[in-house]
């Protein structure tokens, strides 16, 4: 005879994980040739949003990368592996790719460095995005979106959940930065091999909108005064990584709907 609650739990553990919006992402960071971001991001925005979208992926937001001028970081979300090659397969062999690649891989110096990555757990996947602004947008919005990698010597476990929850999450809300989104690395195959992702890794990383730059710096010196971020979660976090968290601080194109 079947377990009545094991039936309830499993039914539950169901309906999260179908809730969860984008259960595969890829963070991806682009290095460009100097002065080619801009060519990039006009042709991104016009041309691989709903083309992309239309082939069965998400483009979650794009981005100039504000701490290097050539680089152009962006992240596209999957209903589940199977459903990414299959996806990845339509667009890259369709026509709107294969009419402008040349005109984008001209820019690019590298396109590998991509991490393959997953929500932490069913409370930590991306919200509803904003509206998208229409093909034809110039404006850039004033928001800053940050990404923080942590690289871990294991796979995130229960431990680093908890801690995350209940620790770092309720620090940075309090401190002006609740966290969007929390990701760690997805650890299935890549079965679309003309695209390389990194292995051999384990990442966390949590993304952050802030209004503007100076709501973020706002955040920057409330954290800095925080005694307990210095003096006990900094260190609990430091003590799970292999090396000091890094962050990407990153200013949407005009049409990223993560703004």
């Amino acid at each position: 005879m079947t377990d009545g609650t094991a039936l309830t739990d499993g039914a539950a553990a169901a309906d999260v994980a179908a809730a969860i919006r984008h259960p595969v992402v890829e963070l991806r960071q682009y290095t460009l040739y100097p002065g080619a971001r801009d060519v990039l991001v006009d042709l991104f925005d016009r041309e691989f949003v709903e083309s992309q979208e239309a082939a069965g992926m998400t483009v979650v937001g794009q981005f100039h990368d504000l701490a290097d001028p050539d680089r152009f970081v962006w992240l596209r979300g999957f209903p589940d592996i199977p459903r990414r090659a299959a996806a990845l397969h339509e667009f890259y062999g369709g026509p709107v790719w294969q009419r402008h690649r040349e005109q984008a891989n001209a820019t690019m110096v590298d396109s590998d460095d991509v991490l393959l990555l997953r929500p932490l757990d069913g409370r930590s996947g991306f919200p509803a995005p904003a509206v998208r602004p229409p093909v034809g947008h110039r404006d850039r919005p004033s928001s800053l979106v940050t990404v923080t990698l942590c690289h871990r010597a294991e796979p995130v476990d229960a431990a680093f959940t908890d801690l995350y929850h209940r620790r770092i999450r309720p620090l940075l809300t309090e401190t002006g930065a609740a966290p969007v989104a929390c990701l760690s690395t997805e650890y299935a195959e890549n079965d679309y091999l003309a695209l390389p992702v990194r292995t051999g890794e384990h990442v966390v990383c949590w993304l952050t909108r802030f209004a503007d730059a100076g709501q973020f710096d706002e955040h920057l010196r409330r954290l800095d005064r925080s005694e307990r971020w210095q003096a006990e979660v900094l260190p609990e976090l430091s003590a799970t990584l292999t090396a000091p968290p890094r962050q990407l601080r990153l200013a949407p194109t005009p049409r990223s709907a993560l703004r």
